[in-house]
């Protein structure tokens, strides 16, 4: 905005601009007219239209009115104006924390119980850790997406809404169906490394043990650590399974392939800890447990959102410059058609 607004309602951010409304009729008496000879040479077929003894569709006072109305609509769109929302206070903390959840192949597995239906273990991740990140209003909250490589999903924001909408979007083996985990601890380091904030946290979620990626778990853990950077690590699965095969029925471990000896390591090393969850209502519990480790601070900083609308005008003016110049086109294509 140009100018702070101090009261809610329409405003405009560069009310200067108005003075270029008298702009075209000042140009109209101070410049000079064309000289007819400069034009004795060009031959027009169509110079009836042109000089007014052929109409258009729309007369021509009409068509100067019109293009008044769309000078008047850009200056309009040109001030910039806009509605100035309600003051909004949001929780500050200083704390960025980002996410990093496991979507390898394995995150497919239904041991899981969400609200009375079995369901695979990254549906029910989605449901507790969006509720989490929902909750984090005043961190700066970001995600990290991982499977047989890393990526950000979604940089630090303190727009959780839009993090957990991101979250509840991630589909099993968008990113491979391996584990890389110490490459997911090696990026939430990255991003992290040149931030002013004075609490840095990362939540690492997996079901698994590190089975692709260039760095390994506890030398990225390692890095995280010189960095101060605190990991709360997850394993997420069942001890037990019921399974159906060609034999009948049988019990198995499902996370017979968390590796939990690293998972603790990792967050023995960065100064947070290792929460082990077994179902649904236990990671949620988990997660309830993080919200008390890293609570969410009382200080607030006070926002006012701003809505634009010079599209609105901008918008009208190109329609009516269209209509005009459809106006003044149509009898010259006819003129060269006859020619």
């Amino acid at each position: 905005m140009g100018e702070a607004q101090l009261t809610t309602g329409f405003a405009v951010a560069w009310p200067w601009l108005i003075a270029l409304l008298p702009l075209p009729w000042v140009l109209r008496y101070v410049l000079p007219e064309a000289r007819q000879r400069d034009m004795q040479a060009l031959k027009v077929p169509w110079f009836g239209v042109v000089a007014g003894e052929r109409r258009s569709w729309l007369r021509r006072p009409a068509l100067a009115a019109l293009a008044a109305l769309v000078w008047l609509l850009l200056i309009a769109a040109a001030v910039r104006p806009q509605w100035v929302g309600e003051i909004d206070t949001l929780p500050v903390t200083g704390r960025d924390l980002l996410l990093a959840v496991d979507i390898s192949g394995s995150m497919d597995t239904q041991d899981m119980v969400l609200e009375n239906r079995v369901v695979n273990r990254l549906v029910a991740v989605k449901q507790v850790a969006g509720e989490f990140i929902q909750r984090r209003r005043g961190d700066r909250v970001g995600l990290i997406l991982f499977g047989s490589r890393a990526y950000l999903q979604t940089p630090l924001t303190f727009d959780t809404e839009t993090t957990a909408t991101l979250l509840g979007e991630a589909e099993i083996g968008l990113a491979g169906r391996e584990t890389a985990i110490g490459d997911a601890i090696g990026l939430a380091v990255k991003r992290l490394r040149e931030d002013s904030a004075s609490d840095r946290v990362l939540i690492l979620l997996t079901d698994g043990a590190n089975t692709s990626g260039e760095v390994q778990p506890l030398q990225a853990a390692e890095f995280a650590a010189r960095e101060g950077l605190t990991i709360y690590t997850v394993g997420v699965g069942a001890d037990e399974m019921m399974v159906r095969d060609f034999f009948g029925s049988r019990v198995v471990n499902p996370s017979a392939d968390l590796d939990e000896e690293t998972l603790q390591t990792i967050a023995e090393r960065t100064g947070g800890r290792y929460f082990r969850a077994r179902d649904a209502a236990g990671l949620a519990e988990i997660y309830r447990l993080l919200d008390e480790l890293e609570p969410v601070e009382s200080d607030v900083e006070s926002i006012r959102p701003v809505d634009e609308l010079f599209y609105w005008p901008l918008g009208l003016a190109y329609l009516l410059a269209g209509i005009a110049a459809a106006a003044v086109l149509r009898p010259m294509r006819l003129e060269g058609a006859a020619a």
